[in-house]
C-alpha cells in the first residue's frame, strides 16, 4: 500500500542528470524515458530503487513535488555498506535506465504552526522539500543540520538563502554536538522532524522524552533495534482474510515468508521493517511490532503492521491480505 493516494507504481526511469552534492553524496535526477509525468508525491516520500543482484534500496525524494517531470535523490556512498550505494556511485551514469517503485510516504509533514528539523548527513534529503512546503505555508521553522565536515554535507548551497534559520554544525569545527542544547525548549505546538544516522535519532528521542508534550517524527535508514529482528518468538496462526488462507507462522518464519509459501504476492522491499512497503491492515489480534516505521502511538493503535518483521502477541492474527 502507499500513503501517497494509491498503489505504488513500478516503473523504469532514466537518469537525466548526475551531479556531486558533496564529497560523499551523488545527486541523481530521474525522468520518464518518454517524457511522461511521474506519479505525484509529497515531502517525506521515498522511492525503492532496484539494483542488480536483486538488491533494493530506499532513497528519499529531495526535489520539488510540483515538478512532475523528474524525481531527485541523493545517494551517500557507504564504504561499510552492502554494496548498493557503491554500485550507484561507480556505475550509474546519465542516460542509464533505473527500475524504481513508488513513491511511498511514512514521513509526512503534518500541519502545524512551527517546526524544528534535525538532519544528520544525508538525512537532510527528505527535509529539503519540507522546508519549501513550510515556506509555502508561511509556517515558522528552523533547521539544525549536522555533519562530520562541510565537504561531506550535501545541498549546502540550497540552504544558504534561508539565512540564520539554518544552523550548520560540523564535528570537525565545533566538536560533538550537544543535541539537547541545539533542540532547546520548543513549545508544545512545535513539531520536531528528525532524519539521519541511528546515533543521532536515539539522542533526539532521548531529549524529546524530557520535553513536555512534544510531537516527534523520525525516519530511519536502518532498523532501530537489529537484535529484536532476530528474536524468533512463539508460533501463531495467521489468517489472510482476503485470500481465505489460514496457516501457522513458526519460529524463524515471518508472516511475509508464509504468505509467499501459500502463493500470495504481497508488496515488500527491505525485509528489515524500515521501508513500510509491506504494511497491511490488522483485522483481528494484536501485533508484536518490530518495525522502525510506525510511531509508538501508531503501534499502540494496532491498525496496521509490517509483515516482514512483526509477529503476533495473540494466538491468532487476522490481516487484510
Amino acid at each position: 500500500m502507499s500513503t501517497n493516494g494509491g498503489p505504488a507504481k513500478a516503473m523504469t526511469l532514466r537518469v537525466r542528470t548526475r551531479s556531486e552534492a558533496s564529497a560523499s553524496v551523488a545527486a541523481f535526477e530521474l525522468e520518464h524515458p518518454e517524457g511522461a509525468d511521474l506519479p505525484p508525491w509529497e515531502p517525506g516520500a521515498h522511492i525503492d530503487v532496484h539494483l542488480p543482484g536483486e538488491r533494493t534500496r530506499q532513497y528519499s525524494l529531495c526535489g520539488d513535488p510540483a515538478d512532475r517531470s523528474s524525481y531527485r535523490i541523493g545517494v551517500l556512498r557507504e564504504p561499510a555498506g552492502r554494496g548498493g550505494s557503491a554500485w550507484i556511485h561507480d556505475s550509474l551514469r546519465e542516460g542509464d535506465p533505473l527500475p524504481v517503485t513508488g513513491p511511498r510516504n511514512h514521513f509526512r509533514l503534518t500541519e502545524g504552526p512551527r517546526y524544528l528539523f534535525l538532519a544528520g548527513g544525508v538525512g537532510v534529503t527528505p527535509i529539503l522539500p519540507m522546508l519549501r512546503e513550510c515556506e509555502s505555508r508561511q509556517a515558522e521553522w528552523r533547521l539544525v543540520y549536522l555533519g562530520r565536515s562541510r565537504d561531506t554535507m550535501a545541498f549546502l548551497d540550497e540552504l544558504r538563502p534561508f539565512g540564520d534559520r539554518v544552523r550548520i554544525h560540523c564535528d570537525d569545527e565545533s566538536g560533538i554536538a550537544d543535541i539537547g542544547g541545539l533542540v532547546g525548549t520548543p513549545d508544545r505546538e512545535t513539531l520536531i522532524y528528525a532524519c539521519g544516522p541511528e546515533g543521532l535519532l536515539r539522542e533526539v528521542e532521548r531529549v524529546a522524552e524530557s520535553l513536555p508534550a512534544v510531537t516527534l517524527h523520525v525516519e530511519r535508514f536502518a532498523p532501530k533495534d537489529p537484535g529484536l529482528l532476530g528474536e524468533q518468538g512463539p508460533s501463531f496462526t495467521v489468517t489472510f482474510e482476503q485470500s481465505g488462507i489460514t496457516a501457522d507462522v513458526k519460529p524463524g518464519e515471518s508472516i511475509l515468508d508464509v504468505a509467499e509459501q501459500h502463493g500470495l504476492q504481497p508488496d515488500y522491499s527491505c525485509r528489515e521493517g524500515t521501508c513500510g512497503t509491506c504494511e497491511v491492515a490488522i483485522v483481528r489480534g494484536r501485533a508484536d511490532h518490530r518495525d522502525s516505521v510506525l510511531s509508538p502511538e501508531e503501534q499502540d493503535a494496532g491498525e496496521t503492521m509490517m509483515i516482514c518483521v512483526s509477529r503476533s502477541l495473540t494466538p491468532e492474527l487476522v490481516i487484510d491480505l
